[in-house]
């Protein structure tokens, strides 16, 4: 197997077809028809068809893009760390950023990265927690911010900010009503719309409920994977949530939400920047991950990350 292979396998998925796969690789599609066909025969397995939509990856075929990619992202990164220089890194970063965390970091480090790293590609990704953390360890990914849920033992990880979870409601909502503050207990008594257990936050809640004596019933829970249905459910009155307020800055702002501090627990998440222990760093990504500890410390530092307390030493 060649990494020529990789690469040719990976463009004929990406772009869709052979023909258009062939003209960006600048080889006749004769040559790509047969590298495709000996990559299938030393695997023992089809990885492709055609369809209507050009062409497909068959169920091994789409294993197999994850860890073509995967390879191919190490070998530029290996090719990066030799070449590139400590005082002006470039190269490509890729980061992975759960759902419930963007709303407050994204758009900051973005801008972060394009003012003082102009020559390094950022590539930014959300996805749920589960699946940032299998792309971490498959090496598709640099960097993850993920949950202390007590499964990282695995990885390197550097504490973000704590963030304290909140009883949050529509502003005028029958769940709220007039109080400044809930107890956990009354909470519960409430329909909650929470995220799935895929989502790093819910294992967290149900832990630190366990551990208060207390646990959801499951009657009274709607499970929604997307933090935007999950707002359309809050702002239709279906039930109220328990979050870190991070996700519904803009709706808290606009006063179309409300927040209440749960009385009696300190309930919270830790955020950590994790990355893998068996995969090298370039000097681009050192240079991303300290600008993702320094953007998130400031953003708590000015109050910009509500309900966030730094955790850099």
């Amino acid at each position: 197997m060649e990494l020529r292979q990789l690469r040719y396998f990976v463009a004929i998925l990406d772009h869709g077809s052979l023909s258009r796969a062939a003209k960006v690789l600048h080889i006749v599609q004769p040559a790509l028809s047969q590298q495709l066909q000996l990559l299938e025969e030393e695997l023992g397995a089809s990885l492709m068809h055609r369809s209507a939509q050009g062409m497909q990856a068959t169920d091994a075929g789409k294993i197999f893009y994850q860890h073509a990619h995967a390879i191919l992202k190490q070998v530029n990164d290996a090719k990066s760390a030799v070449t590139q220089s400590t005082d002006a890194p470039s190269g490509t970063v890729a980061l992975g950023i759960p759902q419930s965390a963007s709303g407050a970091l994204a758009f900051p480090l973005l801008t972060a990265v394009r003012t003082k790293y102009p020559d390094i590609v950022f590539q930014l990704t959300e996805e749920l927690t589960g699946h940032l953390s299998e792309q971490l360890r498959s090496g598709r990914l640099n960097f993850a911010i993920l949950f202390d849920d007590g499964q990282l033992a695995g990885l390197n990880s550097r504490p973000m900010v704590e963030e304290e979870m909140m009883y949050i409601t529509r502003a005028d909502s029958q769940f709220s009503g007039k109080r400044k503050s809930i107890s956990l207990a009354k909470a519960l008594q409430s329909p909650l719309i929470l995220p799935s257990l895929q989502h790093g936050v819910r294992p967290r809640i149900e832990s630190q409920l366990r551990q208060a004596g207390l646990q959801l019933a499951q009657d009274q829970v709607i499970d929604i994977t997307s933090i935007a249905i999950l707002k359309s459910a809050i702002m239709a009155d279906m039930g109220a949530t328990i979050l870190p307020v991070s996700p519904f800055l803009a709706e808290l702002e606009r006063g179309e939400m409300r927040a209440l501090p749960i009385s009696g627990i300190h309930l919270s998440r830790t955020v950590v920047l994790c990355s893998s222990k068996n995969i090298p760093l370039t000097n681009a990504a050192l240079a991303i991950e300290k600008l993702v500890l320094d953007v998130s410390h400031e953003l708590c530092s000015s109050g910009r990350w509500l309900g966030a307390r730094s955790m850099r030493p």
